[in-house]
């Protein structure tokens, strides 16, 4: 079934304590697209970029099967941006950021992606995502992501959305910023019953959450013993979780469980590289064979003293 993300293509310079790189691809729609991708399931891209977009990324796009004739290319420079990661790989130091194209986007469904069965809406405007949602015909399954810069600044449209969506990814300190509680399983109630039945908390390191009104999981991050970029982890975490829906077309609470495993798995993939080097030459053998390793590192039994 097919799936449709909304979100940023960019040029981003980065630089880690494990080197740099200069206007190297970038952008929430690009990470996901290909991550998604490696699932299988046609995906469709909804983003900008400016008359400077190097024509070698359009290429790897098409060469990577995603579909991008809702990619407008508008007069003007590319979205950059450029950060700094410390020893910590951390949230990064943002050193600057030129919004160009991406400033005055309009996301503008082509007819053929208003019925993706599957819908992601990328780290946007709450009322752009609004948008999209108005434009789209009758999904299986909605997905936004959002962070602190809409929480503190468009709260009023962000609740506006969190009520259409059925799914909403957002890291542990956002649910903390929109629920204003300060425990994390009493935030994540508190942000279900905004609107959405399903919640992704996304928590770097330590994990990941998947909580709906009466089942919770947790899982850990799969431990890499080399990271050299963080960027663009956990949009390419948010596409292997929708990409594993999407090539199973159904939701249920199982499948979600394992689309975080997909998601998981993904993401640490991409952590290993810089911009998409990395995720660009993952295999499906590379997928099996590193969630065979993720079930044998995490599966335990309980003791037979305590009733296992």
């Amino acid at each position: 079934m097919s799936l449709l993300i909304v979100g940023s293509v960019a040029l981003d310079s980065v630089a880690t304590p494990e080197g740099k790189t200069d206007d190297a691809l970038g952008g929430s729609a690009t990470y996901f697209s290909v991550a998604a991708r490696l699932f299988g399931p046609p995906v469709n891209v909804v983003a900008v970029v400016g008359e400077d977009f190097p024509k070698r990324h359009i290429e790897m796009l098409l060469g990577k099967g995603v579909n991008i004739d809702g990619l407008q290319i508008a007069p003007g420079k590319t979205f950059r941006w450029a950060g700094v990661y410390d020893e910590s790989f951390g949230d990064p130091a943002t050193l600057d950021t030129q919004l160009n194209v991406f400033e005055h986007f309009s996301p503008k469904l082509p007819e053929q992606y208003c019925c993706s069965s599957f819908v992601f809406l990328g780290n946007i405007d709450p009322a752009l995502q609004g948008v999209v949602v108005d434009q789209v015909k009758s999904p299986i399954l909605i997905a936004a992501d959002t962070m602190n810069f809409w929480i503190e600044g468009k709260l009023t449209e962000l609740k506006k959305l969190i009520a259409r969506v059925d799914l909403l990814v957002i890291n542990a300190l956002e649910v903390r910023m929109l629920s204003g509680e300060k425990g994390l399983l009493a935030g994540a109630r508190k942000v279900l019953s905004m609107g959405p039945k399903i919640l992704v908390i996304k928590r770097g390191e330590f994990g990941s959450m998947l909580v709906t009104k009466d089942e919770l999981f947790v899982l850990p991050a799969y431990p890499i013993e080399a990271v050299k970029d963080p960027t663009g982890a956990g949009d390419s975490f948010a596409g292997g979780f929708m990409g594993y829906l999407a090539s199973r077309g159904k939701v249920n609470f199982e499948e979600l469980k394992r689309a975080l495993v997909a998601g998981t798995v993904v993401a640490s993939f991409n952590v290993e590289g810089f911009s998409l080097e990395r995720l660009i030459s993952v295999t499906s053998e590379d997928i099996r064979g590193r969630m065979e390793h993720f079930r044998k590192i995490t599966e335990f039994t309980v003791p037979q003293c305590f009733g296992g």
